[in-house]
């Protein structure tokens, strides 16, 4: 059994065979006040859990030796381990990520990556880790996008929503710090393979827009001209 966790310290494992992209992350990572630990491989990633607990796991996928989805198998099915995990990797097809997903994966990051943003996703796993449940609400603004009821209320007024809507909302709010290109969202929203139109989610976001200048004159959606959407700061 490893180290036991201190609540006063949160340690993050990080397993990327990159050594140069292994240093940013360690270096970001402990300026934002992480205790980190580096794994070069699957197997070496896996000494240090027998060796100390960790709050969360950053993993990539394309590992030497024990692959990224092997370290994940044995994680979850033979060590029972609930540890969040995000996976970071090259691979951005739909596809992919629901694989991740069905075989244990917390969160998705696509390289290249942002460091600020996954920093954010990190502390809100482990903020959701040591609550002992998901989060159910999340605020942004006067906005709160409820996950149990599916529903998002301004100023306590339920927005009427499409699923679609509804789903390009919760993405956002979810990735605050995130901007998600127009394949990202339809894809992620509609769980499609995108074909490179465009207009539908320019569509959605308008309504999404106007449903909630009808309650707040806020702006809650910019347009990150060339590239796609994301939340107002």
């Amino acid at each position: 059994m490893g180290i036991p966790l201190n609540s006063n310290s949160k340690r993050i494992l990080i397993v990327e065979d990159d050594e140069h992209i292994n240093a940013i992350l360690h270096d970001g990572l402990t300026a934002a006040g992480f205790q980190c630990t580096r794994a070069y491989s699957g197997s070496e990633g896996m000494l240090n859990l027998a060796e100390q607990e960790y709050h969360l796991i950053v993993l990539d996928l394309m590992l030497p030796g024990l692959s990224g989805e092997g370290f994940m198998h044995r994680l979850r099915e033979e060590l029972k381990s609930r540890i969040p995990v995000i996976v970071l990797s090259a691979k951005d097809q739909l596809d992919h990520k629901l694989d991740l997903f069905t075989l244990g994966a917390d969160d998705y990051v696509t390289k290249p990556f942002e460091l600020e943003e996954l920093i954010a996703r990190i502390h809100v796993h482990i903020q959701r880790t040591a609550a002992g449940e998901p989060v159910k609400e999340f605020r942004h603004k006067n906005l709160v996008l409820d996950c149990t009821a599916y529903s998002v209320r301004i100023h306590g007024s339920v927005l009427a929503l499409t699923r679609q809507e509804y789903r390009i909302v919760e993405l956002l709010v979810r990735n605050p710090s995130r901007v998600f290109t127009k394949q990202d969202l339809y894809e992620l929203a509609w769980e499609e393979i995108y074909l490179g139109e465009d207009k539908t989610i320019t569509v959605h976001v308008s309504n999404i827009r106007n449903k909630i200048k009808t309650h707040d004159s806020e702006a809650y959606i910019d347009t990150v001209w060339g590239i796609g959407f994301r939340l107002s700061p």
